[in-house]
C-alpha cells in the first residue's frame, strides 16, 4: 500500500476518533462500535494487499496417497472351536473335568455366569469372527426353469405329449393339413397350460414359504450382557453368552449348563427318542441346539453357534428339498396312473380288435364293399385304414386320461394357500 492511501486512511480514522462533548452517552456507543468495525475493515484490507503484493501462498496438493487400513485386534481365546464342538457333541464328561469343568470353560470364554459377556461392538465382532454367528447355511432357491422342469416329467403331461405328437401327426394325414392339426394342437395346448400354471404356483409358493420361514425362525431369546438380562435376535446369539432358559423355549445354541432346577429337555428332534433328559451337572450338562424345555428352568452358556452346533451339522448334511410326495399328491398321481391304465389298456384292446376286423373282411366301406381283400387291396387303402385305426386309439387314450386333474388340482391349492397365508399361516 502506497504511503498516500495509508495516510488518508490515518487522517479518516483520526476524524472519527474525534466525538464532540455535545454527544449523548447513547450515540458515543454507536459512535464507538462504528468506528471499531471500520478499523477492523481498514487494517483487513491493508493486510490483503500487502498478501497480494508478495504472491499468493499456495499449498501444493499431493498426486499421490497412502491409505492405511487398520484392522482392529481379534480377542484370544483360552480354548479354540473345534475343542467346543467335540466335547459337547460328544457329550466328554472326561475332557470336561481336564479343561477345568464347566467353571473352566466359562473363564477361557471369558464370560460370567452372572454377568456374560460385555456388551461392547468390539468384543461382539471379535466373538462373532473367532466362533462365527448362530445362522444356517441355506441350500439355493430353485428357479423357475426347475419347477418347469419338474412339471414336464409328471406321468400324465409326457403320456399327453406322445398323443398329441400322434394326433398331430395321424390327423393331417386322414383330415389333411387344413383340419388335422386342430386335435393335436388342442392337446399341446392344454399341455401349455397346465405346465405354466404348476410351475407359476410351486415358485410363488416357495418364494412365500422362504419370507415367511425368516420371520417365524427369527425368535427373541433371554441372554445375560453386562450384567443385565435382555432380549436378543436368535440370529444375534455367540458363543459365551449367558442364556436363561424356561418352559417351552428352544436351545437356541450347544452349550454347558451352568444352573438350574429341574431342566427336563426333549431332544426327540435330535435323537429321535421321545423321553426327556434331564440335565444337571454331574452326569448330563450338555445342551444341543434345536432341542426344547419341557420342564423346570436354568441357565447355559454357549459353546458353539450356527453351522458348527450338532443342529447345524444334521441340516448341512439334509437337503431342504426332498421328492418325498405329500398324501394327496400320492392319492393324486395313483388315481391318474390308475385311469392312465385302464385307457392304454381299452386303446390296445379297440386297436387290436380293429385290425382283426379289418384284416379278417369284416369291416365294408360306405358302399357295402368288403375294404380288404388279399393280394387285391392296394398299399395306400391299407396304410390309411391303419391310420385311422391308431388315430382312434389315440383318441380313447386322449379322452380317457384326464389332462384338466392337474390344474384343477393346482387351482385349488393355489387359491387355498393365498388365503391361508392372508391368515399369516405357514404353507408348504
Amino acid at each position: 500500500m502506497s504511503p498516500g492511501i495509508l495516510h488518508a486512511n490515518l487522517a479518516c480514522i483520526e476524524s472519527l476518533l474525534r466525538v464532540p462533548n455535545t454527544v449523548n452517552v447513547h450515540k458515543k456507543k454507536w459512535h464507538t462500535a462504528f468506528v471499531v468495525i471500520y478499523c477492523s475493515r481498514a487494517l483487513l484490507s491493508i493486510y490483503q494487499n500487502s498478501i497480494t503484493k508478495k504472491g499468493k501462498i499456495e499449498i501444493p496438493l499431493s498426486t499421490s496417497y497412502t491409505a492405511i487400513h487398520v484392522k482392529p485386534e481379534i480377542e484370544s481365546f483360552a480354548i479354540d472351536q473345534a475343542s467346543l464342538v467335540q466335547l459337547v457333541k460328544d457329550k466328554n464328561l472326561d475332557q470336561l473335568q481336564q479343561l477345568g469343568g464347566i467353571d473352566g470353560i466359562v473363564s477361557a470364554l471369558k464370560t460370567g455366569a452372572e454377568q456374560g459377556i460385555s456388551n461392547d461392538d468390539g468384543e461382539i465382532a471379535s466373538r462373532r469372527e473367532v466362533f462365527g454367528s448362530n445362522t444356517y447355511r441355506k441350500p439355493p432357491t430353485k428357479g423357475f426353469l426347475y419347477h418347469v422342469w419338474e412339471a414336464f416329467q409328471d406321468l400324465t403331461i409326457i403320456i399327453l405329449m406322445v398323443c398329441a405328437a400322434l394326433s398331430l401327426g395321424f390327423g393331417m394325414k386322414v383330415h389333411g393339413a387344413k383340419e388335422g392339426w386342430i386335435d393335436g394342437l388342442s392337446i399341446l395346448v392344454a399341455i401349455f397350460l397346465v405346465i405354466a400354471v404348476s410351475a407359476i404356483c410351486n415358485f410363488r409358493q416357495n418364494k412365500q414359504f422362504d419370507k415367511l420361514s425368516i420371520v417365524s425362525n427369527d425368535i427373541q431369546i433371554d441372554v445375560l450382557r453386562g450384567g443385565r438380562r435382555q432380549k436378543i435376535s436368535i440370529f444375534e446369539i455367540l458363543v459365551g453368552d449367558v442364556i436363561c432358559l424356561k418352559i417351552g423355549d428352544q436351545v437356541p445354541a450347544d452349550g454347558l449348563f451352568l444352573q438350574g432346577h429341574s431342566l427336563q429337555i426333549d431332544e426327540s428332534s435330535m435323537t429321535g427318542e421321545s423321553d426327556h433328559v434331564e440335565i444337571n451337572h454331574g452326569h448330563n450338562p450338555f445342551l444341543f441346539s434345536g432341542t426344547k424345555v419341557v420342564d423346570g428352568f436354568g441357565r447355559m452358556v454357549v459353546t458353539a453357534v450356527g453351522m458348527n452346533t450338532a443342529w447345524g451339522e444334521m441340516m448341512s448334511q439334509l437337503t431342504r428339498y426332498s421328492n418325498e410326495q405329500t398324501p394327496l399328491q400320492a392319492r393324486l398321481n395313483k388315481l391318474t396312473s390308475s385311469i392312465s391304465k385302464v385307457g392304454v389298456t381299452v386303446a390296445f384292446i379297440v386297436l387290436v380288435v380293429l385290425f382283426v376286423r379289418y384284416f379278417t373282411g369284416t369291416t365294408k366301406d360306405e358302399n357295402g364293399n368288403q375294404e380288404f381283400i388279399k393280394g387285391k387291396t392296394k398299399f395306400d387303402d391299407i396304410l390309411n385304414s391303419s391310420v385311422e385305426f391308431i388315430a382312434a386309439a389315440v383318441t380313447i387314450v386322449v379322452v380317457a386320461i384326464p389332462e384338466g386333474l392337474p390344474l384343477a388340482v393346482t387351482l385349488t391349492l393355489a387359491y387355498s394357500m393365498k388365503r391361508m397365508m392372508a391368515d399369516k399361516a405357514m404353507v408348504h
